[in-house]
């Protein structure tokens, strides 16, 4: 969500709920509807408290989603990198393929999972090129002591990269109480005083839906890390992991081209 739609949201909503207060207002009986003001209100305040604790959990809940999402990419992409490196001590018949196959997986996530989960279809998505991966190295016959301590390396560098693709898909959804969320507005509304000024009565709502509308825009945020504007993840680490392969096979003298194109789509041969 743009900031622009946020702030929409903040006025709109402060629009409806001063108006329901006001409306409410012009039919309330002075010192509002409760006889002992004071104990209403220590009994309401009690039940905002608990509110709050639990938008507090709830923003928690979503913080380590959000977060788990982005350090899961930022692995995912560290993986690759690695995984490369382990690729130039594996035996020459599967370097070079794995190598590529690499890179475009790397481009794969970029240019095709990503957009899928800004879209919030992410987590259906399959990267084709870890069948390719796991063919290629099912070919590699290390017999060199080094060439074995790397395929032993590179499988567990795939569990990594794995545990990372999963965490970089894993997304909290319908944790969001918009139901409780209109329970306290409605209690609000039985505070209602004619015997108060107008702006009072205005400033009281309004004040209280600016803070929650903009808890529950908070919590949509995090709850949906690549969806918005503010605060989206992008897959900054991948393509960082990407431009160092690029120099890496320079200085390689690597030659041969990924078998795909920029998008991670496979080419013929």
């Amino acid at each position: 969500m743009s900031l622009f739609w946020a702030i929409v949201i903040v006025v709109v909503a402060n629009l409806v709920t001063v108006a329901a207060m006001l409306l409410v207002r012009r039919r309330a009986p002075e010192g509002s509807r409760f006889q002992d003001g004071d104990r209403a209100s220590g009994v309401f305040g009690v039940l905002a408290g608990g509110f709050a604790i639990f938008a507090g959990f709830i923003i928690f809940l979503a913080f380590t989603s959000y977060d788990q999402s982005r350090t899961g990419g930022e692995t995912e992409a560290l993986t690759v990198l690695q995984q490369w490196e382990t690729a130039q001590l594996l035996p020459p018949a599967v370097r070079d393929r794995l190598s590529g196959g690499l890179v475009c997986y790397g481009r794969t996530v970029v240019e095709q999972e990503w957009p899928l989960m800004e879209e919030g279809r992410g987590g259906d998505t399959f990267n084709p090129w870890t069948i390719v991966l796991f063919r290629t190295v099912r070919l590699a016959n290390p017999v060199k002591a080094t060439e074995q301590s790397a395929f032993d390396k590179w499988l567990d560098q795939t569990s990594d990269r794995e545990a990372g693709r999963r965490d970089r898909l894993h997304g909290a959804e319908g944790i969001i109480p918009s139901s409780i969320w209109l329970v306290l507005f409605l209690i609000m509304l039985f505070f209602a005083d004619s015997g108060e000024g107008a702006g009072a009565q205005a400033v009281l709502m309004g004040s209280a839906t600016t803070v929650i509308v903009l808890t529950l825009l908070a919590i949509n945020a995090l709850d949906n890390p690549y969806a918005g504007a503010v605060g989206r993840l992008k897959p900054v680490a991948m393509e960082r992991t990407l431009r160092l392969l690029n120099l890496a096979r320079a200085d390689l003298n690597q030659t041969t081209a990924p078998p795909c194109n920029a998008r991670g789509a496979p080419v013929s041969s």
